[in-house]
């Protein structure tokens, strides 16, 4: 094949071999002819199943020119495709034979590669190398494959090409061998009710696998069934369905079911069949109805939020839709907005309930009418009927209430310090239920400071004792009471009513000044005035603000003297001309602002002295204090004698102490020469025996009456045989007005002063087992004396002094 040219011959079958140069035509072949090369030329039969044998075709041969010379015909080519049926039952079956124009020269061997040989899927072709035969060994489906492109080579006995690789390509061709498929085996519609004809409702769709260049793959769609005949037409082309005729109506028909089918062969040929379902879709072409004309309901008085009945209505549309649910409104009857109704809307019916306390005596009977709408509009061509709207009758049940406070609450203004027995007014209340013509008795719910008297029968409202405006049961000047008021039924009913006091501030005290004194310079261009305060005891109004003057009864003093507000509560007092140094009386006279107003007349005390520039008074003791701290002469002579008496009462009482040291008694044992007891030692904690010092002073135990030191701290000392944890006793404050409570006083003082631990008697009960080593006395356990045979030795009581001389007395002779 390198260099030089292949000629490749397809022979296809046939039933007689012809003569080199012709050309033969059997049933079931077509001819073309092609050159392939620049020598060689390829005879090409598309072959059919019923082919038999093979046609043998030379190829194109060198023709000689006029002069004797050869020459070669060339023209451009295209091999054709090989056309093979799908589906074919006779396998193997030779599809085409190739063959080279070098075979007559040398043995020439054929082969073939490509997919449906060497390649997946392998083994659906094969070739003879030597005949150069081409076979088909399997079916073919052109759904999965629907051509091969293979590629022939032509090689010497020794493996050398002879001719260029040439290449083949193998269309499979189309056998109507699949049905149409729908995409779903149920189709879903939907349309409005009340179509016009030609509305588009859906499509159905379906596909085929053969060729669709082909008649094999032409779709026609058809309806083979529906529940109403001539009500869709389907496009046989599209698969579209569309009305057909008017009059769908939803509450009639909710859906229709379709037998659809489509055929391939442009009808004519495979077929499938699939469902379709078309739903209608609701319009609001149905106004709700009530099922009564009329409703009878009742209710207790005196409730609200309750519900007081039901009432439904028919509608035809789709349930649970807009155009079903309903709205019911309240249209006649009720002015004063005592009704509500609303929906449920698992029944759709109206749940009519009472908001507002109704009341029986005025009104006993209502009549309300209702009207039904749906929450959708309704169409404009449904006529509409006076069963939209129904009648319902509620009657009111009389039911006893309680009695009704005309005023509440009711707000009284009294003065403070009101007289016991006074009254306030009259806390009314009336029984709705003018029919029962009940008894109501009146009585305090509460009262915090117990003020007041209420009359049960008719409620008048008085005072126990005098009302206080400072009483911290007083809010702002407010006192609130509760009052009751109860009828005679069974069970019997009460209201509570709220009686608000406004007790009124009197204005019983007078202002006072705080300060008496002040100093002012005599010029009254230096130095500033006296600040003035004032206070009242009364509360506002009846305070202040304060006003502050002069007594006009000296005329003089308003000359040099001028007095200024400053606020409500302090003004200024200044010179107006210059004075005398020295010390001035001023009569002031301070009014509040009460009804009426009450004043009172304080003598002011004024120093006048010269001032230096800073506005200081200069040539007196007050000058030693020009730094600042403002202290007069007066107040420096008041200071320091209240010094030296201090001093004074020092001395003195240093004086008596020591006194009174030197007379003090000697104690219970001082006439005792032989008291050899030091100190009594506390053996129960680990210490350091006798040398241990912390324990009780003998000092204590032989003078009980000396008195105890102060504590650190100013606390009461520690008694070391009393318990930690006691505390001391609570003494009584003073003792009582009433002279039968002195007993319980005296009592309650000698048992505090029993339980103290503070001051003597001593007299608490102490263990001694152990008096340490070296002890003269020997020990005192009872426990251990009487482990001894021996008789007790009392003689040496003898010594311990006049008291335990009579017990040895008593036991040293037995």
């Amino acid at each position: 094949m390198t260099g030089r040219s292949f000629h490749d011959v397809l022979y296809l079958m046939e039933k007689d071999w012809q003569q080199e140069g012709d050309y033969g035509k059997t049933s079931g072949m077509d001819q073309s002819n092609t050159n392939i090369g620049d020598n060689c030329s390829l005879t090409v039969f598309s072959v059919t199943p019923q082919d038999e044998d093979i046609q043998i075709l030379r190829p194109w041969q060198y023709r000689e020119k006029a002069a004797g010379g050869m020459q070669r015909f060339k023209r451009a080519w295209v091999i054709p495709t090989i056309s093979v049926s799908e589906n074919m039952k006779s396998i193997p079956s030779q599809v085409v034979q190739i063959k080279s124009d070098k075979q007559y020269q040398s043995s020439v061997i054929y082969s073939i590669k490509g997919p449906g040989v060497d390649e997946e899927p392998k083994g659906i072709f094969s070739i003879n190398k030597t005949t150069g035969i081409v076979y088909l060994n399997a079916l073919l489906d052109r759904e999965k494959i629907d051509r091969f492109n293979l590629r022939a080579f032509a090689l010497d006995s020794d493996g050398v090409p002879l001719e260029e690789p040439t290449d083949l390509e193998i269309v499979v061709l189309d056998q109507n061998d699949n049905r149409p498929v729908f995409s779903q085996a149920l189709f879903r519609g939907y349309v409005l009710e009340n179509a016009i004809p030609g509305t588009l409702v859906m499509r159905v769709i379906a596909t085929d696998a053969d060729d669709a260049n082909t008649d094999n793959a032409q779709l026609k769609y058809s309806i083979i069934q529906q529940d109403s005949p001539g009500m869709f037409s389907i496009n046989q082309d599209t698969g579209e369905i569309r009305t057909v005729q008017v009059g769908l109506d939803r509450e009639v028909v909710g859906s229709y079911n379709l037998t659809v089918q489509v055929a391939d062969m442009m009808g004519e040929g495979l077929s499938s069949t699939s469902s379709a379902v078309i739903s209608i879709g609701d319009l609001n072409d149905n106004a709700p109805l009530f099922t009564q004309e009329e409703y009878v309901m009742n209710v207790p008085e005196q409730s609200s939020g309750l519900d007081v009945g039901r009432v439904s209505v028919a509608d035809r549309d789709l349930r649970g839709s807009p155009n079903w649910m309903v709205k019911y409104s309240i249209i006649r009857g009720d002015p004063q907005g005592a009704f509500a109704i609303r929906t449920d809307p698992q029944t759709n019916e109206g749940i009519l309930s009472v908001v507002k306390p109704l009341d029986h005596e005025s009104n006993a009977v209502h009549n309300l009418t209702v009207f039904a709408e749906n929450e959708a509009p309704l169409l404009p061509s449904v006529l509409r009927t006076s069963r939209t709207q129904a009648q319902i009758k509620v009657f009111v049940k009389n039911i006893n209430e309680p009695p009704v406070f005309l005023e509440n609450p009711m707000m009284v203004r009294v003065k403070e310090r009101i007289n016991p027995g006074s009254v306030m007014g009259v806390f009314t209340a009336k029984d709705p239920d003018i029919s029962l013509a009940q008894e109501i008795r009146y009585s305090l719910v509460s009262d915090p400071a117990n003020w007041l008297l209420v009359d049960a029968q008719s409620g008048q409202i008085g005072t126990r004792y005098s009302m206080e405006r400072k009483s911290p049961f007083l809010e702002r000047g407010w006192y609130t009471a509760l009052i009751a008021a109860s009828d005679n039924a069974v069970p019997p009913l009460s209201s509570t009513g709220t009686l608000s006091v406004e007790v009124i501030e009197l204005n019983d005290h007078a202002p006072v000044l705080w300060q008496h004194s002040g100093e002012l310079c005599s010029s009254p261009h230096h130095g500033h005035g006296i600040l003035l305060s004032a206070t009242d005891e009364d509360m506002p109004p009846q305070s202040y603000p304060f006003h502050f003057q002069l007594d006009q009864a000296f005329i003089d003093l308003t000359r040099n003297w001028s007095i200024s507000d400053i606020n409500g509560t302090h003004a200024m007092l200044e010179l107006l001309s210059e004075v005398e140094e020295g010390d001035y009386t001023l009569p002031l006279l301070v009014s509040d602002s009460g009804d009426p107003p009450l004043a009172q007349l304080h003598m002011l005390n004024v120093s006048v002295c010269r001032c230096d520039a800073a506005g200081i008074c200069s040539g007196s003791a007050a000058a030693l204090f020009n730094s600042g701290a403002g202290i007069s002469l007066s107040a420096l002579i008041i200071i320091l004698s209240s010094v030296a008496l201090l001093l004074v009462l020092a001395l003195l009482l240093l004086l008596f102490r020591c006194t009174t040291s030197n007379t003090a008694p000697k104690g219970l044992l001082s006439d005792s020469e032989d008291d050899v007891r030091d100190n009594i030692f506390n053996y129960n904690e680990q210490g350091g025996g006798e040398e241990d010092q912390d324990a009780y002073d003998m000092n204590r135990l032989r003078n009980p009456a000396m008195a105890v030191p102060p504590s650190p701290r100013f606390k009461p000392p520690i008694r070391r045989d009393a318990p930690y944890s006691q505390t001391l006793p609570r003494y009584p404050r003073r003792p009582s007005d009433r002279p039968s409570d002195i007993a319980d006083f005296i009592h309650d003082g000698l048992q505090a002063a029993d339980s103290d631990p503070s001051v003597p008697p001593y007299d608490t009960a102490l263990i001694y087992d152990y008096e340490g080593e070296g002890s003269v006395a020997g020990t005192l356990s009872s426990i251990l004396s009487s482990e001894e045979d021996t008789d007790q030795d009392y003689d040496h009581l003898q010594e311990w002094g006049p008291r335990f001389r009579r017990l040895a007395d008593m036991y040293g002779n037995q």
